[in-house]
């Protein structure tokens, strides 16, 4: 089912800013904003719940770090136990400083890799996928807010303008 949204057209991230802050406090919804370059603040003008990709951040380190751990232990300790500069093979914690490096770079190899395939996955950019963008100067020096339309155009128009929008189109959402 496709909706209507107004799509508010802004050159200056500080009026786009102001604007989102006024269209909230009348209570209109914001489907989508486009800008250039991420703004400071603007997830929390359009009270968006704050992110959880920390927690996955640590829980893909702590995959890598069990990996890393469970790894050295089959192969240095268990499959192929060798005398490197004298020390003991037989214990897996006797040998443990010298595995440090491995089990941080290991964790830090799966977060990061996990963080970016975790990223791609949540945001629905696949290979070779269609660009969702609705106006091309938003990739260069413009920012567009959409605003979904509920039998109100006159006076989302009337707001929008108000707040300093270069340009307004009415268009339809699938």
């Amino acid at each position: 089912m496709a909706s209507k949204v107004i799509q508010a057209l802004y050159n200056d991230d500080d009026v786009l800013m102001s604007a989102v802050k006024r269209v909230k406090a009348e209570r209109h919804h914001i489907e989508e904003i486009y800008t250039p370059f991420p703004v400071h603040g603007l997830d929390k003008a359009m009270g968006l719940a704050p992110t959880r990709i920390a927690i996955t951040s640590f829980l893909y380190g702590c995959v890598g770090l069990t990996v890393a751990i469970t790894m050295m232990n089959f192969i240095m300790i268990e499959d192929w136990p060798q005398n490197i500069g004298g020390k003991p093979s037989f214990s897996y914690l006797e040998n443990m400083p010298a595995f440090v490096p491995i089990m941080f770079e290991l964790t830090v190899f799966f977060a990061a890799h996990l963080m970016v395939i975790t990223f791609y996955l949540r945001s629905k950019m696949w290979p070779f996928k269609e660009a969702e963008n609705p106006d091309v100067r938003t990739t260069d020096d413009h920012f567009l807010m959409e605003v979904a339309l509920h039998d109100n155009e006159e006076e989302l128009k009337a707001l929008l303008a108000d707040t300093g929008a270069v340009e307004l189109k009415i268009t339809e959402k699938h």
